[in-house]
C-alpha cells in the first residue's frame, strides 16, 4: 500500500505542475560541476552525422523529432531522456556539435519540458536530467540566443521544483538519494538564496546519514550502486569547496565511509563484485573515483551491514554474499543471490555471478535475478527469492530469504573459513542452504561445501525428492577444459590454472550467458553439479591453484 500511495502523490505532483503555475526562472548559473563518468567520442560523431548511439541502439534524425517518434527500446528512451549523453559531446566540443546537442535539448523542451508525466518524468530520470544540464550547461548554452537561455532556465526551475515536491514519495533507495543529490547541485549552481543551499544541504546529509551504512555500505546492497553515488557525490563536494559554501557534514563522512567499502568489492582485475543488480564496470570511471580516495584504509574481511565476506589471501580474492534485502521496498532492485560467491586471481576473474545487463530487456533483468544467475544453489529450478510481477505492487520481493546467519573462523593452519545459512527454500520445500568456504594462507586453494538440511516450520509437506544444482558461472574469458567426469580445468588468458574437482559427484560443462558484459551480454560457460534431496545432502569442492 505504501509504493500505491507513493506512486499516487507523484502523479498527483505531476498533475500540479500544470495546473498550477509558479515556476520562476533562476537568475542564471553560478557554476556547472564536472562530470567524473568516462566519455565516448564515437557518439559525438555520431551524432554529427545525424545519429543518435544509445544503449545499444541507433536512432536515424531523418527530419521528425526523436522526442516525438516511437524509440528502439525502453533503455534507449531512458538513456535519451537522461541527457546523460551530453558528456559525450566535451570529446567534439565543436560549435557544429553543440549546436545539435542545443536542438535536441530545445525540441524535448517544447515537447516534455512543461509536461510532468510519463517515462520522461519517471522520479529517477528527472534527477539525471537535472544533474546532467547543470553540468553540461557549457555545452548547451555555447553560443545560445537569449530566448533558448531563457527557456533553458525556466526548465531547470521547473525541474528543481517537480523534484522538491515529489522527494519524500520517491522510491526509497538510490532514486530518492539521487534526488537530493540534484537538488543539492542546483541550489549551489542557481544563483539563489543561502537559505535555499543550506536546506539542501541538511535534507542532503539526512538521506546521506541513512542510506549509506556505516560500514559505508548502500542500503540497495548493489556494490556498483557506490561508484554510481561517488561519481555524483565527489563533484557535488567540490564544487561546495570551491564556490565558498560549508561541505554537509553527512556528505564528508558518507564519502570517506564509501571508499574502503568500494574497494571491499574491487576484483584482482579492478572490476567489482556482481551482485544486487551490479553490472559491468568501466575501468577508467572506477580509476577516477579511486584518485580522490584519501580515506587511506585498509581494506575490511567483511561489511557486516552491508552483508558481504571477504577472502583475500596471495593473489586470490573471494567475495560472499551473506546477507538479503533490507526493506521490502528496497527488494524491489535485490537479487535472489544469497550464498553467492565470485573468485579472482591474478589479473581475471575466474567464478563470477551473471550480473545485471545493463541496458537488456525486462525479461533478461528478470533472468539476472533469479537464483540460477548466481554461483550458488538452486534447488527444484526455483529462485530462493520470489518477486512480483505486479504493475501496482512492481518487482518487490514477496516470498524469500528472511534469515541469514554467518560465522567467520580461523582454522588450525590460518585458513580463513566462513559459513553461512539461508531460509530462502523453507517456505516452499522445508530446507535449508548452508554454505561453507574455506581458503588456505597461501591463497592456492579453496574448499567449499555446500549442505542442504531440513529447517523451518514448514517440516509436514518437504517433497520425497527434488532436484538441487550447484552452479559456479565463469567468466568469459576463462577457458574450460574438462579432465574427467569430477575435474574441470580452468585457464585465463594469461595460462593461470585452476582445477576445479567435485570429488564423487559428477559435473557438466553447460552453456551460458554473462550479462554483465560493457558491449551486452556474452556468450560464456558455467560448471553444474546436480544431486538428489534427501539422497544427498551434502557437496564438497575444491578450486586448487595449478603450477
Amino acid at each position: 500500500m505504501k509504493t500505491l500511495y507513493r506512486r499516487a502523490r507523484i502523479r498527483v505532483a505531476g498533475l500540479r505542475m500544470v495546473l498550477i503555475p509558479g515556476v520562476s526562472a533562476p537568475d542564471g548559473l553560478v557554476a556547472a560541476p564536472t562530470d567524473l563518468r568516462a566519455v565516448d567520442p564515437f557518439v559525438a560523431e555520431e551524432l554529427l552525422n545525424g545519429r543518435i548511439v544509445l544503449a545499444g541502439r541507433i536512432y536515424e534524425l531523418d527530419g521528425v523529432s526523436v522526442f516525438a517518434d516511437e524509440l528502439p527500446s525502453q533503455a534507449f528512451a531512458e538513456s535519451l531522456y537522461s541527457f546523460e549523453w551530453l558528456r559525450h559531446i566535451r570529446a567534439h566540443r565543436t560549435n557544429e556539435c553543440c549546436a545539435k546537442a542545443r536542438q535536441l535539448v530545445a525540441e524535448w523542451m517544447a515537447l516534455h519540458g512543461r509536461k510532468a508525466r510519463g517515462l520522461a518524468w519517471e522520479p529517477d530520470i528527472a534527477a539525471r536530467r537535472l544533474i546532467a544540464l547543470l553540468s553540461h550547461s557549457p555545452v548547451v548554452l555555447n553560443d545560445a540566443e537569449s530566448g533558448f537561455y531563457r527557456r533553458f532556465m525556466k526548465t531547470l526551475g521547473f525541474h528543481v521544483r517537480y523534484l522538491g515536491m515529489i522527494a519524500r514519495f520517491a522510491p526509497d533507495g538510490e532514486t530518492r538519494l539521487r534526488i537530493h543529490i540534484a537538488l543539492a547541485i542546483a541550489s549551489i549552481c542557481m544563483s539563489g538564496k543561502q537559505s535555499w543551499v543550506s536546506r539542501q544541504a541538511r535534507r542532503l546529509s539526512r538521506e546521506m546519514e541513512r542510506q549509506i551504512l556505516p560500514d559505508g555500505g548502500h542500503v540497495s546492497r548493489n556494490p556498483r550502486v557506490l561508484l554510481d553515488l561517488l561519481l555524483d557525490l565527489l563533484p557535488l563536494r567540490h564544487s561546495y569547496i570551491n564556490l565558498g559554501h560549508t561541505v554537509p557534514s553527512g556528505l564528508v563522512s558518507a564519502i570517506d565511509r564509501i571508499f574502503p567499502a568500494l574497494r571491499f568489492f574491487r576484483h584482482q582485475d579492478g572490476d567489482l563484485g556482481l551482485f544486487n543488480g551490479a553490472t559491468s564496470t568501466l575501468a577508467n570511471e572506477l580509476a577516477a573515483v579511486l584518485r580522490y580516495d584519501d580515506t587511506a584504509g585498509l581494506t575490511t574481511r567483511e561489511l557486516p551491514d552491508m552483508a558481504y565476506q571477504r577472502l583475500v589471501a596471495g593473489d586470490t580474492t573471494v567475495l560472499i554474499d551473506t546477507g538479503r534485502a533490507l526493506s521490502v521496498e528496497l527488494s524491489s532492485t535485490a537479487h535472489a543471490g544469497c550464498l553467492s560467491f565470485e573468485m579472482s586471481a591474478g589479473r581475471y576473474r575466474f567464478i563470477v555471478n551473471s550480473g545485471s545487463p545493463e541496458n537488456g530487456s525486462v525479461e533478461l533483468k528478470e533472468l539476472a535475478r533469479s537464483t540460477a544467475a548466481h554461483s550458488t544453489v538452486t534447488l527444484a529450478d526455483t529462485s530462493s527469492c520470489r518477486f512480483s510481477r505486479s504493475a501496482f505492487l512492481g518487482p518487490i520481493m514477496v516470498q524469500g530469504t528472511r534469515e541469514v546467519t554467518v560465522n567467520r573462523t580461523t582454522g588450525p593452519n590460518k585458513n580463513d573459513i566462513v559459513s553461512a545459512t539461508h531460509d530462502g527454500y523453507v517456505a516452499d520445500f522445508g530446507y535449508l542452504h548452508e554454505r561453507e568456504v574455506d581458503m588456505n594462507e597461501a591463497g592456492t586453494r579453496i574448499r567449499g561445501r555446500d549442505i542442504v538440511s531440513v529447517g523451518g516450520k514448514n517440516n509436514k509437506h518437504i517433497p520425497e525428492s527434488l532436484l538441487a544444482v550447484a552452479r559456479f558461472h565463469v567468466h568469459p574469458l576463462i577457458e574450460l577444459s574438462q579432465f574427467n567426469d569430477e575435474t574441470v580445468v580452468l585457464t585465463a588468458p594469461d595460462g593461470t590454472r585452476w582445477q576445479f574437482s567435485v570429488p564423487g559427484r559428477a559435473l557438466a560443462i553447460t552453456d551460458d550467458i554473462f550479462m554483465a558484459n560493457v558491449s551486452g551480454p556474452r556468450r560464456s560457460q558455467q560448471i553444474e553439479v546436480a544431486f538428489e534431496v534427501p539422497e544427498v545432502r551434502e557437496i564438497r569442492w575444491f578450486l586448487d591453484r595449478k603450477a
